[in-house]
């Protein structure tokens, strides 16, 4: 039975709704008002007993004090801060009970950043070292859950660039812009106008789909109407790209800023040595429902069939009786909306920078030919293999060289499948 348009989409919209609000009865999920530090002092050589009576002092970037924390009988303390900024907190051996010891009494001072309605933990370890090494099969269980949601991100931030390119043979390089957009839309919207995420997410989403196709018919319609060159296209692509980062950096900041919720969750299960905290579910669960219905629509819908035709042969459609400009907007309004969508996700772990989306272009652009170039079912493929493999590399390299390794894996890919793993190899010249 087919599916229409609307039916795929209403449906769509009620299962995200009904997901991103499961996130408000997820433990630890309500928001922390204000600035300020927070912890908890435990003796590891007493039986990991509390503290009580340790005295911090914290002092500004100037040097200037703005508080003292004591920790009460539980060993707890706090201090609401003036302002996000840089501070320095300084802990006073003298307040120390007897017999009790820091691990490592050169390091009293922590110099450390809050970011606007953060609630930083700071740690200062009592008695002896008891860090142990983590095997590799302990790290194992959690590291591919990473990978598994990292690469459901990218496979959704990644199918409109591909589709664009199906249907246009135009290679977007503003679309990490799109992914940026999403996430920095939802942080003003969140810390400025004071929505919450959820309702700010959702208004943000919609925003960046208007954006794609303000874009599509404000620019991008003329130039091709203009029969401008795809390698010029992609200049200008790359022109915009750079553009949008300015005006991005100069009304946003070029601090990594947060959501004022859901960054402090207390743990939902175990996995591995790593706690998963509930809002690492509701992203994958999210993820996967986007990108099925995606894919129904994309199988099922009048609309999704005419971009599948399109992206294969668009003369052949248009002679069809396809309207292919509608279509064309129709992926553009799509794929910003997608791309919006999984900035706003990406960002619920790593916070929100101005220049998030181009960190994540070169993903996009690695998973989409590993997976097959102009194919949406291929590019969601490959951008999926591709995050796992980026994550399961920091098991043996260092965590700044994981993109690095990923690359690799495409390089040895396309050696013996150039095409990519699910695209069709085509006759050139």
């Amino acid at each position: 039975m087919r599916l229409r348009l609307s039916q795929v989409s209403s449906r769509m919209l009620l299962i995200l709704g009904v997901l991103i609000a499961a996130v408000l009865v997820a433990p630890g999920a309500s928001a922390q008002e204000g600035e300020g530090i927070q912890g908890t002092f435990i003796n590891r050589d007493d039986g990991k007993k509390p503290v009580p009576g340790v005295v911090v002092v914290v002092s500004d970037a100037s040097g200037t004090k703005v508080g003292t924390a004591t920790s009460d009988a539980d060993g707890s303390y706090s201090l609401d801060l003036p302002k996000p900024g840089k501070y320095v907190a300084e802990l006073q051996i003298k307040s120390l009970p007897t017999g009790v010891k820091l691990t490592d009494t050169s390091k009293t001072k922590l110099s450390f950043q809050v970011n606007p309605g953060q609630r930083k933990p700071l740690i200062f370890p009592f008695g002896k070292d008891t860090a142990t090494g983590v095997s590799i099969w302990a790290k194992l269980p959690g590291t591919l859950l990473d990978g598994v949601r990292l690469g459901l991100i990218i496979a959704m931030t990644a199918i409109g660039l591909s589709l664009i390119y199906g249907t246009t043979q135009f290679t977007n390089f503003a679309h990490g812009e799109q992914v940026t957009f999403g996430a920095l839309a939802t942080w003003y919207l969140n810390q400025e106008a004071g929505l919450s995420v959820i309702p700010a997410a959702l208004i943000a989403i919609v925003l960046s789909g208007a954006l794609g196709l303000g874009l599509d018919a404000g620019l991008w319609t003329p130039l091709r109407r203009r029969k401008t060159s795809p390698f010029a296209l992609m200049v200008v692509s790359f022109g915009l790209s750079i553009a949008l980062q300015a005006v991005f950096q100069f009304f946003y900041g070029t601090r990594t800023k947060p959501f004022s919720e859901y960054g402090i969750q207390e743990p939902l299960f175990k996995l591995g040595n790593q706690n998963v905290p509930p809002r690492a579910v509701v992203m994958i669960i999210i993820s996967v429902v986007v990108l099925g219905s995606v894919g129904l629509f994309l199988q099922r819908a009048r609309f999704g069939k005419a971009m599948r035709a399109v992206a294969d042969n668009g003369p052949l459609a248009s002679s069809s009786g396809i309207n292919t400009d509608r279509v064309v907007r129709l992926v553009w309004m799509m794929g910003a909306a997608l791309a919006g969508l999984g900035g706003i996700l990406y960002s619920l772990d790593n916070q929100v920078s101005f220049g998030q989306g181009q960190s994540l272009l070169l993903l996009m652009f690695a998973g989409i030919t590993l997976g097959g170039l102009g194919t949406s079912f291929g590019a969601a493929a490959g951008c999926f293999i591709l995050g796992v493999a980026i994550q399961l590399s920091t098991l043996f390299i260092p965590t700044s060289l994981k993109s690095v390794g990923a690359l690799v894996i495409l390089i040895v890919v396309l050696m013996f499948r150039p095409q990519g793993v699910f695209g069709r190899k085509e006759r050139v010249g």
